[in-house]
């Protein structure tokens, strides 16, 4: 048992800035079904497929009532200069504040690579129902393919 937020909890309702200027924040989204991804870093290999993944199937998921958020840690400057680069569709929200909405979700967190210690966030995607409450989690995500699997989950909520 954790002390983070877990399937069948109410996703934290923390407020997020968006690279345009406003904010964002999961309750932003009642009444809708949510899928956010949390992702490291723009403009990296990785990351950089996963939003062009999510943005692929944009037009799908809001075929199946499920709105998309990607989130980093990112500056909204870096945010849009990966939209523009990659023609990304898919909303994004700077989480960059301490005690953001990845802090509460316990995602932020020490990582090691080449002996050194460093914060970073732990690539997952949260799929969250009309009512705010998280239905299903996908940790550490393999970005190959993931996409269509929470497409697939978010078709059967």
């Amino acid at each position: 048992m954790s002390d983070f937020p877990e399937v069948g909890d109410a996703m934290p309702d923390i407020e997020m800035d968006t690279p345009e200027g406003g904010t964002v924040k999961p309750s932003d989204f009642k009444g809708k079904k949510l899928v956010i991804f949390f992702y490291p870093k723009d403009n990296t290999p990785g990351c950089t497929t996963e939003a062009k993944d999510f943005s692929a199937l944009k037009g799908e998921f809001e075929k199946a009532g499920v709105e998309l958020l990607g989130v980093s840690k990112d500056s909204a400057k870096k945010h849009q200069n990966f939209i523009a680069k990659h023609e990304l569709t898919t909303p994004l929200a700077t989480d960059a504040e301490e005690d953001g909405l990845s802090d509460a979700l316990g995602i932020w967190t020490q990582k090691q690579m080449y002996g050194k210690t460093y914060m970073g966030m732990v690539r997952t995607t949260y799929l969250v129902d009309d009512a705010g409450v998280i239905a299903q989690v996908w940790n550490k995500v393999k970005v190959k393919g993931h996409a269509e699997d929470v497409l697939a989950a978010a078709k059967g909520l």
